[in-house]
């Protein structure tokens, strides 16, 4: 196998989830920023243009950062990052769904429209960055609730939803003040959650 990747925050989802497994495979590099996803070559792997990409042994590819965490868990069960039983499965795809959908994209959405990285191969709408950065601001009180309450965010243990919000409010600590847009990331909840997960060796240095 090989993954594509990049400098990005699914790569780095990727990337946290293969060392808790203690998973290791080669890694090709994709200059995001002399446009390398958007190859002729690259997109006939991914037609979206994202990373990171997993190539398997048989040639066909995988793309989508949870998409290829689901395939490695399927491969080495254990250490389990996605749920035991039906119940368990449910809730880490719940708070993992809400984390991605209600956070990380709305960060994400705030730094491609606010900073203008991408400008020349993408439509900025800074109006749009700023609804998106205050809907970040704005759900990470779920996120803050539910750490008062619960050791992780998906229960009593770590899983694929703590690396998930783990990776976007590192994301959003290194971009919110290139794009002028402040979420709100000092809660005291999170910082003690935050301060457990990023010091597992899984984070560390990544």
């Amino acid at each position: 196998m090989k993954l594509y990747e990049a400098e990005s925050p699914n790569a780095l989802r990727v990337w946290v989830f293969m060392a808790e497994k203690g998973i290791e495979i080669p890694r090709v590099p994709v200059d995001l920023f002399k446009g390398g996803n958007l190859a002729e070559d690259y997109v006939a792997k991914n037609p979206m243009g994202r990373v990171p990409v997993l190539e398997l042994d048989d040639g066909s590819y995988l793309s989508e950062s949870v998409a290829i965490c689901r395939y490695l868990e399927g491969l080495q069960p254990e250490p389990n990052l996605f749920g035991h039983d039906a119940l368990e499965m449910a809730q880490i795809e719940m708070w993992n769904r809400r984390a991605e959908i209600n956070f990380f994209g709305n960060v994400a959405m705030a730094f491609r429209n606010l900073t203008g990285i991408f400008k020349d191969r993408e439509t900025c709408v800074p109006e749009w960055g700023k609804v998106a950065a205050e809907e970040a601001r704005s759900k990470l009180g779920v996120f803050e609730a539910r750490l008062g309450e619960s050791a992780y965010l998906a229960g009593d243990r770590f899983t694929i939803a703590d690396i998930t919000l783990a990776v976007a409010i590192r994301f959003a600590e290194r971009v919110q003040g290139m794009g002028n847009f402040d979420v709100e990331l000092a809660r005291p909840h999170i910082e003690r959650w935050l301060g457990a997960v990023t010091t597992r060796p899984s984070f560390v240095d990544r």
